[in-house]
């Protein structure tokens, strides 16, 4: 079965009419009384609507604003455990230091009284 494809000449009437109808719509409501009262409402909508979008958006930006906060406290919160770790372990390394070098001391010392003790017998 062959399609049927309107030619140019019909696509042009076609269109002309519609825009005819268009303007005759326009028209038409141009002169009614509660195109105005219409329009009004349509436009308190888009108002209310424009008033909830930029209290979204400000509640996203707040939303944003606090979890940057958080963020950043607990990264303050981590890198302040992580230096307090540090200066645990440096200590920690110190006082082994240190009991290694009294270890070394006592040693030294009771190495020092045997040598003593046994130079004493002779």
């Amino acid at each position: 079965m062959k399609k049927y494809e309107p030619g140019f000449a019909e696509r042009q009437n076609a269109s002309k009419k519609a825009k005819q109808d268009l303007l005759a719509k326009a028209k038409e409501t141009a002169n009614d009384p509660n195109a105005a009262a219409r329009q009004e409402a349509r436009r308190e909508a888009a108002a209310a609507r424009e008033a909830r979008l930029a209290a979204r958006k400000a509640e996203r930006r707040a939303e944003k604003a606090l979890k940057a906060q958080e963020q950043a406290e607990a990264d303050a919160a981590r890198v302040a455990a992580k230096e307090a770790e540090e200066q645990r372990l440096a200590a920690e390394a110190a006082a082994a230091e240190e009991a290694k070098v009294a270890l070394a001391a006592a040693q030294k010392a009771a190495r020092d009284r045997r040598y003593a003790a046994r130079k004493a017998r002779r």
